[in-house]
């Protein structure tokens, strides 16, 4: 027994050390593990600096998009809802081209100021009850003069009040994925409840310069003459451009400013350089010249840090097979032409294409359905892709186009 109680307590003794030494790596590798993730995290927080050195933003809100593919180069609070000022008129304006595209309106149409339009205050150009303009006469006391009056008066023009107007800017603005947005009127002067974000406008601002492009011969004007015709008699106008970019920054194409007391001083500042077009979006800038400034700085980082990859053309892809249909294969084509902006200083030479098809597709297939993708990878690493859809529409066989099917292959 004596012998058994001795020959335990050795083993403790040996055991012990052991499991304490056990215990020991353990404590050492959750250690381990931890200086590895405060390590992660540094080099995450060198990297995001790294990415934003040499441009300052000194608006609490900001953000940088090339706009032929949507990407952010720069952020800054851009998620935080504030006051747009008359940078709202961007909304506006797309519903203006929208009723142009549509046919609803055209631009030669005269439009007469109602009372409530030409009780505007703040911007205006002092539109008088009963004035008559044109469509595209007010499209530039909007886009150069910031005009409030023109904004309600083409509100009315278009839906009757401009209550309806501002439930269609909202739909509208929900359609383009514009989260945290809602609007209260067209023309941006302060309301409770009226707010948006610098991506937000970002992706309105997008929407309106790839969809209709013309706005840019209204929003580069710099000054221009209007005749107001009315009761008093006729007295000509100037209009001049609030964007003071279109004359300090030798890039600028637009698009629209804004300030109110609540707002501040706000940008949407669009500018196209070596064919690739940036949105600078500036929130509550503490003045017009740091807005400026801020916008400016954007757009010179954006120019300097970005390479813009194109296809020449689209590549052709070949035709998929089609199970059950009245022929036995559908053409396809790739839905767009690829695009990539590149902020790391990359070969953009090397960028690879594949293109990966669907074994087939069950009839019927409509026009336009997808069929595969066209896959880009630089350096191994994919960068994006594009569908590739079918170019004709396949309908699923019948007795009687079977029974055709199978004369025409006897008769050959």
């Amino acid at each position: 027994m004596k012998r058994f109680l001795a020959l335990l307590l050795f083993v403790s003794l040996c055991v012990q050390p052991v499991m304490a030494a056990d215990a020991g790596q353990e404590a050492d590798r959750v250690v381990l593990q931890e200086e590895i993730t405060g390590e992660e995290r540094n080099e995450e927080i060198e990297e995001s600096a790294e990415e934003t050195a040499g441009v300052e933003v000194s608006a609490p809100s900001a953000l940088l998009m090339e706009a032929s593919t949507g990407q952010v180069i720069y952020e800054k609070d851009a998620d935080s809802k504030r006051p747009p000022a008359s940078v709202t008129k961007i909304m506006t304006l797309l519903l203006i081209f929208d009723a142009l595209e549509e046919g609803k309106i055209h631009l030669e149409d005269e439009v007469t100021t109602s009372e409530y339009a030409a009780s505007m205050g703040g911007s205006q150009v002092f539109l008088e009850p009963g004035e008559v303009q044109t469509v595209d006469t007010l499209i530039k006391c909007i886009s150069v003069a910031s005009a409030n009056d023109a904004c309600v008066a083409m509100s009315e023009y278009i839906c009757g009040n401009e209550e309806e107007f501002v439930a269609r800017m909202n739909a509208r603005a929900e359609d383009l994925g514009m989260e945290n947005t809602h609007f209260v009127n067209c023309n941006g002067l302060d309301a409770e409840g009226h707010l948006t974000t610098a991506r937000d406008i970002a992706l309105m601002s997008r929407e309106l310069i790839n969809t209709y492009p013309q706005i840019r011969d209204y929003c580069t004007i710099w000054m221009e003459n209007i005749t107001h015709t009315t009761k008093k008699g006729t007295s000509e106008f100037g209009l001049t451009n609030t964007n003071k970019l279109i004359r300090q920054y030798e890039y600028a194409t637009g698009l629209k400013t804004g300030s109110t007391s609540q707002a501040k001083f706000c940008v949407s500042a669009t500018a196209e350089k070596n064919d690739m077009e940036l949105i600078a979006v500036i929130m509550a800038a503490e003045d017009g010249k740091a807005r400026v400034q801020d916008a400016t700085a954007l757009l010179n980082y954006g120019f300097g840090k970005c390479n813009k990859y194109q296809e020449e053309k689209m590549k052709n892809t070949a035709s998929i097979p089609v199970k059950r249909g009245e022929q036995e294969e559908a053409g396809t084509v790739q839905k767009e032409i690829f695009t990539y902006i590149d902020t790391t200083g990359a070969d953009l030479n090397s960028i690879e294409r594949k293109a990966v098809l669907k074994k087939s597709l069950k009839a019927p297939v409509k026009k336009g359905e997808k069929a595969g993708e066209a896959k880009y990878y630089l350096n191994g690493t994919e960068i994006g892709s594009i569908d590739i859809i079918t170019t004709e529409e396949v309908k699923e066989i019948s007795y009687k186009s079977a029974m055709w099917n199978l004369m025409e292959k006897f008769l050959l």
